[in-house]
């Protein structure tokens, strides 16, 4: 599983012109999901990101979680997240999970975000999206079950 965490100030997530999910402060989650990834990995991961330090205290250190500061969560299933660009111009997406696992999988997250205390707004799986944000800081982290 793979993580793409943003704080922001602020984000939402359009499908055919119409917004489906936002929040105000708190992290964009792009969520990809791989072959081998189960609800262990989920949980880990979804703990993770709800526990990292990384929003700022009084004094402008990044000493705060997403709990401490009651941020919320607009998760976007993102399967590119696995694109291989080893070979040629064109990636490969084969280590992405298929889509009826990565689906179940991006929800169970969500869902285990959300049973920690936090707001969690969606994207709609496999469809177009129009992502926008307010990244905050910037700061951007990378997750991935298979680096521990």
């Amino acid at each position: 599983m793979r993580l793409l965490l943003q704080r922001v100030a602020r984000a939402q997530v359009t499908v055919d012109e119409r917004v489906v999910g936002q929040i105000g402060p708190g992290l964009v989650c792009l969520v990809g999901i791989g072959h081998g990834d189960d609800e262990s990995v989920v949980a880990n991961l979804a703990g993770k990101a709800s526990d990292l330090r990384i929003f700022r205290d009084e004094a402008g250190k990044t000493n705060r979680s997403l709990l401490d500061v009651g941020g919320a969560v607009l998760a976007i299933s993102q399967f590119t997240l696995y694109a291989d660009t080893r070979k040629g111009r064109r990636p490969s997406f084969l280590d992405a999970a298929p889509p009826e696992n990565g689906e179940r999988l991006y929800n169970e997250f969500c869902a285990t975000v959300e049973a920690r205390g936090v707001k969690v707004e969606r994207g709609i799986f496999g469809a177009e999206m129009k992502v926008e944000l307010v990244n905050d800081g910037p700061m951007t982290i990378w997750l991935d079950s298979a680096a521990g």
